[in-house]
């Protein structure tokens, strides 16, 4: 009967480690080798030219990579939405922003074909590293447009290159932009500085502005 006892509680210890083992794990997978050299995180959202006061969604906002500097970008007067299906990533993001001092990062758990934003609520969706998850793209980004604001902008990058693309973690350039005109969007401004990944704004269709420059 010990025994028995003492294996329950084993393997009941053993599963709450595996699974806080298992967000650490997602945690560096999100983060990568070198990440700050390849992914120029800084570069990035300086190209976006966001403005004090803005609402961006971090759309597979992971351990918050990006999530903390479109923070940073937006002021505490703007608003960033992490947004994940991983629970897990999620609670720590908000641990996070948390003992950070971030007031102005809300979490929204997805699901796999909604990503739970409300109405008329953003003014940029970024998608960094993320796109390639998702499944019938042009049908959800076709109903993500309701979330975006007037003059609202979607910013994806993916993996073009690299042993990441080779196992199916990327998505080719004209792939994404056929599938965002699909979707009811034109492309606004493609940047070219990432060696191994695409970096494309879209807008609604329709929509007037100047290109940010690359």
């Amino acid at each position: 009967m010990r025994r028995q006892l003492f294996a329950v509680v084993i393997l009941s210890v053993s599963f709450v480690f595996l699974l806080s083992a298992c967000t650490s794990l997602k945690r560096f997978a999100y983060q990568g080798y070198k990440r700050d050299e390849w992914q120029q995180p800084n570069k990035v959202v300086a190209s976006l030219h966001l403005k004090a006061g803005e609402q961006v969604a971090d759309l597979g906002a992971g351990g918050g990579y990006f999530t903390f500097r479109l923070a940073d970008a937006v002021g505490e007067n703007g608003t960033v939405y992490a947004v994940d299906i991983d629970k897990g990533l999620l609670e720590y993001v908000e641990k996070s922003a948390r003992e950070k001092g971030y007031h102005n990062i809300k979490i929204i758990q997805a699901s796999e074909d909604d990503a739970g934003l409300p109405p008329d609520s953003v003014d940029l969706i970024f998608v960094a590293d993320t796109y390639h998850h998702l499944s019938k793209r042009v049908d959800y980004f076709r109903r993500i447009k309701a979330a975006l604001k007037d003059q609202g902008r979607v910013a994806i990058i993916d993996f073009t290159s690299g042993w990441l693309k080779s196992i199916g973690h990327g998505t080719p350039t004209q792939v994404i932009m056929d599938e965002m005109r699909q979707a009811g969007y034109t492309l606004q401004t493609q940047f070219d500085f990432l060696e191994k990944q695409n970096f494309l704004v879209f807008r609604v269709a329709g929509s007037t502005s100047q290109s940010l420059s690359r």
